[in-house]
């Protein structure tokens, strides 16, 4: 995960002329391919993380707020449901600052906050990835084994959860590393338009980027798609009590959502990478592929901070508790603003 991480924001990058005219070989004969017209991609991004921050803001902190102080502590997952929240709450206070690059054009934020702002973005994205995963592997091994759910402490959780970050913590700190230093004292310069190292062969750079996209894409992706296969199955198989069914059906539709999340968010991402990975070495040099690979790459990169928005539906659909605790302080809320209002009004009169 490491490796890959290194390779995202190396080759990510969209060319700043964006009609440089390429040659190279398709079909055994030499042909000239036009990158296509990317210019839309500043404000593309300025609009998406808008639409995305003030609903992901909203929706996290209130989520947090439900986790942390209402939900009981026998609910299965909350533990990961509340770092999966915090994650996307860390990534979503980070967008303004994206917002306003490009919007402007100019970074007058400093290298620091820049740095942690690319930091933020793909703690979010693979520490989310990582939770996901916890949930629905947990989700299915309660299902599986519902006695060993019982004598199951929420400390487990808690320390899975600390690991989690660790590791993810450490796979995204070579961020700074790769920055070229030349750039370092340049202000007007963030995210897709800082210099950053190469890696000279393109061998090595291919084998390490194929590794990690298996360790840190299509791994999490079967475990979560085994996950909601074999709880669907165990819902269709087998006679049970009604208390059972409803237990498991909560369970298909957490896994289910859990999926959903997965491949709307990061399949696209993640395919485009390794296409964009083999473009930019020259792997694969057919024009089409080519040119849908380079066009597609900012959509790919702005949905994979949608997450933010999808995963707190997450919560709310699949924890019953979650839905009751949000009803009863909302309605507590419209209650005294009401009153307060009713009793001004009195006042007045």
């Amino acid at each position: 995960m490491i490796i890959f991480l290194f390779f995202t924001e190396i080759f990510h990058p969209v060319p700043n002329d964006c009609s440089d005219t390429i040659k190279m070989q398709s079909n055994g004969s030499s042909e000239n391919c036009a990158d296509p017209n990317i210019t839309f991609k500043n404000s593309l991004y300025a609009t998406a993380y808008t639409i995305i921050f003030i609903p992901g803001l909203l929706a996290n902190s209130a989520a947090l707020w439900v986790l942390c102080r209402f939900i009981s502590k026998k609910n299965k997952a909350v533990i990961f449901m509340i770092n999966l929240a915090a994650a996307d709450l860390a990534h979503v206070l980070s967008l303004p600052l994206r917002i306003y690059y490009y919007i402007n054009h100019t970074w007058p934020f400093g290298r620091f906050l820049c740095l942690l702002c690319f930091y933020l973005k793909y703690l979010n994205m693979y520490a989310s990835i990582c939770f996901l995963t916890c949930i629905s592997i947990q989700r299915y091994y309660f299902l599986l084994h519902p006695f060993k759910a019982k004598d199951w402490k929420r400390r487990y959780d808690a320390t899975i959860s600390a690991i989690v970050w660790i590791v993810v913590g450490a796979a995204c700190s070579p961020f700074p590393v790769m920055r070229n230093s030349d750039l370092t004292n340049n202000s007007n310069f963030c995210f897709a338009d800082l210099g950053v190292r190469k890696i000279d062969s393109k061998t090595a750079s291919v084998i390490m980027v194929t590794t990690a996209e298996l360790l840190g894409f299509v791994g999490p992706l079967i475990i979560i798609v085994y996950c909601t296969w074999k709880t669907k199955e165990s819902l269709q198989n087998y006679e049970m009590p009604l208390q059972n069914t409803r237990e498991k059906r909560r369970a298909l539709r957490m896994v289910s959502m859990c999926a959903a999340v997965f491949f709307v968010c990061f399949t696209p991402y993640h395919i485009n990478f390794f296409f964009y990975m083999m473009v930019k070495e020259n792997v694969i040099t057919h024009c089409a592929i080519r040119r849908s690979t380079l066009y597609s790459q900012p959509f790919c990169l702005s949905l994979a901070s949608l997450d933010c928005c999808l995963d707190p539906i997450l919560y709310f659909f699949t924890t019953a508790e979650f839905q009751d605790q949000l009803s009863r302080h909302s309605s507590a809320i419209i209650r005294s603003r009401l009153m307060s209002k009713e009793s001004a009004s009195s006042i007045k009169e």
